[in-house]
């Protein structure tokens, strides 16, 4: 059974950084496309980052250049780096596994319980 354990959030506050972290477990980690989502209050979960298990990434555009999504096979975590914080980024953010780019994000990939994030002064 696929478990995702979701760490590191927390109160930041604007301009600061915070690394999140996703222990996997239960699945072929270094076969699976891992990402970040984000659900702020009142609004729609939203893509924030994804690795591939090729190690290529993409970015939501409100990310770019500030948040860093990275994996680490050996130890079935992937993580992600987000500097220069600001209050727009103030979410729950969720871990999610996926098989193939087809099911990212959606009902047939897996998904953490999330961590959460805030940004204020």
């Amino acid at each position: 059974q696929v478990q995702l354990a979701e760490s590191g959030g927390g109160v930041v506050q604007p301009g600061g950084s915070l690394r999140l972290s996703c222990a996997a477990s239960g699945i072929a980690f270094s076969r699976y496309l891992m990402g970040w989502y984000r659900q702020a209050p009142g609004k729609q979960r939203e893509l924030v980052a994804i690795i591939t298990n090729g190690d290529s990434t993409e970015y939501a555009d409100s990310v770019k250049g500030r948040f860093t999504i990275s994996r680490d096979n050996a130890k079935l975590t992937v993580y992600l780096q987000m500097n220069s914080l600001k209050p727009e980024d103030t979410a729950v953010y969720y871990c999610n596994a996926a098989q193939s780019a087809t099911v990212m994000g959606g009902p047939l990939s897996s998904w953490g319980l999330g961590t959460q994030v805030t940004v204020s002064s």
